[in-house]
């Protein structure tokens, strides 16, 4: 008896070590599913990710298949994850179209092809077999046509992401047969119409995204009774009417944004309801009225960005000591006649403050934390006096912006942080040389400088290489002297303007080493001489101006420099050749040189 049972547990012991070795070990694909995954490679005709290259033999599930994923148990393929890093170079990308025959992969759970830029065509009818989908995500692609209605029959689906891509028509009602749904992003498209009403179905939903297309029509009130939502984002539509009172009953909402609509009325007092919100932003719309009350009362707002509206004074007193979690402000471009920089604004630790177009007056404000500013726009407002130490103890600022204002300073003495990226103080009354401010001593990080529109003098100073300048704006100033050769080592240079100056001497050569420009001023200077034909090596570049100066002989005769407007070469000495009439045979070429 006892030997019996020994044998018996030797034999349920072998069993349940076998089975283990079997479920451990890969099963060789289904045909149908290799014959599926090789349709779709077949429609692919450029691949540079070189995922594509290991789908080769007869099995795709031994784990050779980048991308391709089986059921252990089944063989079949449940997952197919082909995805770029949305930060990866551009030259990484899959050239083709999405095959039908994908939709035969019936047991698949997951199916995302994203960041492949170049994969067009239309999503497949084949992709509603799919019923075991939990994922579809076909992001930042360019797959075009109607959204099909077909996917309605993928009733297990969790998460559905088709943004960035140019997808058109509407928006299926039919997608509200998702009953399990939570993430629907269908944001940068090309998609029209309304919010369908079928969209209220979806009481799972926890993430909205149609953002960046061309939706019409109300903001609907059904969204109200999607309870479960955390994140809606509709901003860069055409959507009118009111901010729905039924959104304030959303407790769980983290982040609302209708940026960029055409949403009118008043923003509702009942806002101060949504206790979880921490970004709301209703920028670039129509809203009236004053802000809320209510909205000092939200304890997890950080970021509260109401710019160019048609909201009027006066804020709300609960503001200086309410919004407790406050870190970024955009006021800018309303209707209020601030006066000061409020004491609320100026004494707390933020990190962005926007109070452009404010009608602010007096001297620059004072921050008692200026340490933690890392962005500000005061532009287009009535400051007067000094700017020399305003950015001093911003230490970590990249971004200040004061431009349009009445500020008095010489360039040479304004303290600017080490990490600041970017500098505009345009249309001011600054004054002095640029030397100091363009030194060997720049910041690495400096990306973009506009001074112009001031009556700053002296010449352009020389520079050095290592700098990472992208923008230098220096127009409408009095600086005179030439254009220094050394302006080849901006090698990241993408918009250059030193229009209306004094400058003279000719157009160097080595400005056509400057292969990423793509914005270049030269008018009304005094410059002499020829266009040189080494600029015909800026491939980039989609506005050139040389109007008003002392040029002679022939335009470089290449793209883009034949097909610019004449405008942009008139009142020249003698200049010729297209877009402006022929040049006149060998004498006029003589006086260009």
């Amino acid at each position: 008896m006892h030997f019996q049972m020994l044998v018996f547990k030797i034999l349920l012991i072998s069993s349940f070590f076998h089975q283990m070795s079997l479920a451990q070990q890969p099963q060789i694909c289904v045909e149908t599913d290799r014959l599926a995954l090789v349709g779709f490679k077949d429609h692919i005709f450029k691949d540079t990710t070189g995922f594509l290259s290991s789908w080769t033999g007869k099995d795709c599930c031994g784990g050779g298949w980048e991308g391709v994923e089986c059921d252990v148990s089944t063989g079949r393929v449940n997952r197919l994850v082909l995805q770029t890093p949305s930060e990866s170079d551009i030259s990484v990308y899959m050239k083709g179209t999405l095959s039908s025959s994908l939709g035969d992969l019936v047991f698949l759970e997951t199916l995302i092809v994203s960041g492949m830029k170049h994969i067009a065509g239309a999503i497949p009818e084949s992709f509603s077999k799919l019923s075991r989908l939990k994922q579809l995500i076909l992001d930042d692609n360019s797959l075009q046509g109607d959204i099909p209605s077909g996917l309605s029959h993928l009733e297990s689906l969790q998460t559905l992401s088709l943004s960035g891509n140019h997808l058109t028509g509407q928006i299926p009602s039919v997608l509200g047969n998702f009953k399990n749904l939570q993430q629907l992003s269908l944001a940068d498209n090309m998609l029209t119409g309304v919010i369908p009403i079928g969209v209220k179905n979806l009481a799972a939903l926890q993430s909205l995204d149609l953002s960046h297309n061309l939706l019409s029509g109300v903001v609907p009130n059904f969204l109200g009774q999607l309870r479960n939502l955390t994140y809606i984002d509709l901003s860069s539509n055409e959507l009118s009417g009111e901010v729905p009172v039924s959104l304030c009953g959303l407790i769980k909402l983290s982040f609302l944004s209708m940026d960029h609509n055409r949403i009118t009325g008043r923003i509702p007092s009942q806002i101060g309801k949504m206790k979880a919100l921490t970004s709301l932003s209703l920028s670039f719309n129509k809203l009236t009225g004053q802000i809320p009350e209510s909205i000092a009362g939200l304890p997890n707002l950080w970021n509260l960005s109401l710019s160019r509206n048609e909201l009027f004074d006066p804020l709300p007193i609960a503001f200086s000591k309410g919004v407790p979690s406050l870190l970024s402000i955009d006021l800018s471009y309303n209707k209020f006649n601030l006066g000061v920089v409020p004491e609320w604004i100026r004494t707390r630790e933020l990190s962005d403050v926007n109070l452009a177009g404010c009608k602010l007056r007096g001297m620059l404000p004072n921050f008692t934390r200026p340490d933690s500013l890392n962005s500000i726009d005061l532009s287009d407002n009535a400051f007067t006096g000094g700017i020399s130490s305003f950015f001093a103890r911003m230490l970590s600022l990249q971004k200040g912006k004061i431009s349009n204002n009445q500020l008095k300073s010489d360039v040479a003495v304004i303290k600017l942080p080490d990490g600041i990226s970017s500098l505009d103080l345009h249309s001011n009354q600054l004054f002095g040389s640029l030397s100091r401010m363009l030194s060997n001593k720049t910041s690495k990080f400096l990306e973009a400088i506009d001074v112009s529109n001031n009556q700053l003098s002296g010449s352009i100073p020389e520079f050095v290489s290592g700098l990472n300048l992208k923008v230098l704006n220096i127009g409408s100033n009095k600086i005179s002297g030439q254009i220094p050769t050394s302006i080849s080592n901006l090698d990241k240079l993408e918009r250059f303007d030193i229009s209306r100056n004094q400058i003279t001497g000719t157009i160097p050569v080595s400005l056509g080493s400057l292969v990423k420009l793509q914005w270049l001023d030269l008018s009304i200077n005094r410059l002499s001489g020829k266009i040189p034909d080494s600029l015909l090596g800026i491939e980039a570049l989609k506005h050139a101006n040389f109007r008003a100066n002392r040029l002679c002989g022939e335009i470089p005769q290449g793209r883009p420099y034949n097909i610019f407007p004449a405008a942009a070469y008139a009142h020249n000495l003698c200049l010729c050749a297209k877009p402006l009439p022929p040049c006149k045979g060998t004498k006029q070429g003589k006086l260009g040189q």
